[in-house]
């Protein structure tokens, strides 16, 4: 059984879990060590039976748990070269570095049950990327943390079973909002994060050619809610004649605890969802 979990999930903090059979894959850990740990375990899932960890980027809300966590797993940490090298001048762990397999992005590797595929997104990282995790005939696809949608991207998300879908902010509430005008530009730009607006736009295109289940994820703290993120991109999705809870999965993913397992292999339509 495939299946995939998010452990948290925000501009504070990410992880996520993707599983077949006895292989495991972490994908970012942006939370602590502790907190990704105890996520495992409600999932049956201990660190050292981790297969491999993977990296979108060296920002420190997808990595903040790592260096603690690999010494409880041990495990492979698979990213672009660029990010490898980043975090290593960052953080100095040779315990860590050690256990880094650079990519390229765009390239692939079998890791147990499971092929992870990487893809180049727009971030203002040192080579940022998302992820394409295949099993048992299903795939998710793990796209946050990009200014704007480009051909990789699309190309990626193209015949997804499941589509993890960023929808950081609401653009208005950041530009009139507190943060200084350089945050809000680098927000706002094309290498800053997508809006609802734009997730929306991501996940209908991604409906329209065969996606099943979308996860809205990477929300914003102070420029998002759940709810508003939810009826921005459920509002997009009826208006092209799709329904959330019937024709197609849509939930959030919950910033600080686990969500909900989904099985890729199933209908993938579940109760639409906050």
């Amino acid at each position: 059984m495939f299946t995939f979990t998010t452990l948290a999930s925000g501009s504070s903090g990410n992880a996520a879990l993707a599983s077949c059979a006895d292989t495991h894959i972490l994908l970012d850990a942006g939370v602590s060590a502790k907190r990704i740990t105890a996520g495992l375990r409600s999932l049956g899932v201990a660190p050292h039976q981790l297969s491999a960890i993977l990296l979108t980027h060296e920002h420190s809300d997808h990595v903040s748990g790592l260096r603690v966590l690999t010494k409880k797993a041990g495990v492979p940490i698979y990213a672009t070269r660029p990010t490898c090298r980043e975090w290593y001048r960052r953080n100095g762990c040779d315990e860590v570095r050690d256990l880094f397999q650079p990519q390229e992005a765009g390239a692939g590797v079998q890791i147990g049950a499971l092929w992870a595929e990487s893809f180049p997104t727009p971030h203002d990282a040192a080579c940022s990327v998302g992820w394409s995790i295949s099993g048992e005939g299903g795939r998710v696809v793990l796209c946050t943390d990009l200014g704007h949608v480009t051909d990789d991207v699309l190309r990626a998300v193209a015949g997804c079973d499941m589509l993890v879908c960023e929808t950081n902010h609401d653009e208005d509430w950041v530009r009139t909002g507190p943060y200084p005008h350089y945050l809000k530009r680098r927000i706002l730009g094309d290498y800053g994060h997508l809006s609802n607006e734009a997730g929306a736009e991501l996940a209908a295109w991604a409906v329209e050619h065969g996606t099943k289940s979308v996860i809205l994820a990477h929300l914003s703290q102070q420029n998002n809610t759940p709810a508003h993120a939810y009826q921005v991109v459920s509002l997009r999705l009826l208006s092209m004649g799709c329904t959330p809870g019937r024709d197609v999965s849509l939930s959030v993913a919950p910033r600080d605890v686990p969500g909900p397992i989904f099985r890729l292999k199933e209908a993938a339509v579940c109760s639409a969802s906050i």
